[in-house]
């Protein structure tokens, strides 16, 4: 399948980026080229980029706003180190982060958001906050569905699909975001490594950062990583930093920019 969303051929590319079209009618007015058919590859049609200004980025120092576009699955506070995945199904930090405990500690107790993104989104992941990468490391896992239906039905389904962990930290505040792979993901990319998945060794490994691609900090709304399908997304925050928008609930549609919730403290 990823060679196929990679081919050049028009008769290939036309023909998904076609029956994509038809199948999830995307909303291209935004995009920086509107007609599907004209990008070289599925891919580039997928991964499209927005005209500049059409997602303003809440100026506000304080302010905490999404990464993506999507949909929430679910937000809120850690019971100790689990997060709420669905209603009656928890999963452990722990499992999440693959045994890495300096994490663990950081954002046991803290916020969480889980943010889907559908198909039809556009999948470009942004920064939540102002950062530095500190640490990134890819987890091996499966590749379910992420989509709703799903997580009411799968136990663990976050900790158990394939996911990059990108940890940072904002002046002293460490947050992270994770990038959770899906059913079709043929790869997640990130401005510091590029392509992370598929890998050839099916085990944690961890991503440089000093050798990077792109500078190591980034300004909050800078794009820092790409689904190459639709997938999900999860922000974590330590106990006492933020305080999520009270808006910020299950089946809350966000777009990429704008405040989910604010930094206590400053």
């Amino acid at each position: 399948m990823l060679g196929l969303t990679r081919s050049r051929a028009p008769a290939v590319k036309n023909t998904l980026i076609r029956a994509f079209v038809r199948g999830f009618r995307p909303d291209m007015t935004d995009a920086v080229e509107t007609e599907p058919t004209a990008y070289p590859s599925f891919n580039e049609f997928f991964t499209r980029a927005l005209r500049p200004g059409t997602r303003p980025v809440d100026a506000d120092p304080r302010a905490i706003v999404s990464p993506v576009d999507g949909t929430v699955s679910e937000a809120g506070v850690l019971t100790a180190d689990r997060l709420l995945q669905a209603k009656g199904l928890d999963y452990t930090l722990r499992a999440l982060l693959a045994g890495h405990p300096s994490w663990e500690r950081t954002f046991a107790r803290g916020h969480f958001a889980t943010i889907y993104l559908a198909p039809y989104n556009y999948h470009r992941i942004h920064m939540a906050l102002p950062g530095e990468l500190r640490q990134s490391f890819y987890v091996p896992g499966r590749l379910f569905s992420v989509n709703r239906t799903t997580a009411q039905l799968v136990p663990g389904l976050f900790s158990r699909n394939e996911r990059v962990f990108c940890g940072f930290d904002a002046g002293g505040l460490p947050w992270a975001i994770v990038l959770v792979g899906a059913l079709n993901v043929g790869s997640m990319a990130t401005v510091w490594h590029g392509d992370v998945t598929p890998r050839k060794l099916r085990e944690v490994t961890e991503l440089p950062v000093g050798a990077a691609l792109a500078p190591p900090s980034l300004a909050k709304g800078d794009e820092m990583a790409r689904f190459n399908m639709g997938s999900t997304v999860i922000l974590l925050l330590p106990p006492g930093a933020a305080e999520w928008v009270t808006t910020l609930t299950a089946g809350r549609v966000l777009r990429m920019g704008e405040r989910i919730g604010i930094l206590r403290g400053m």
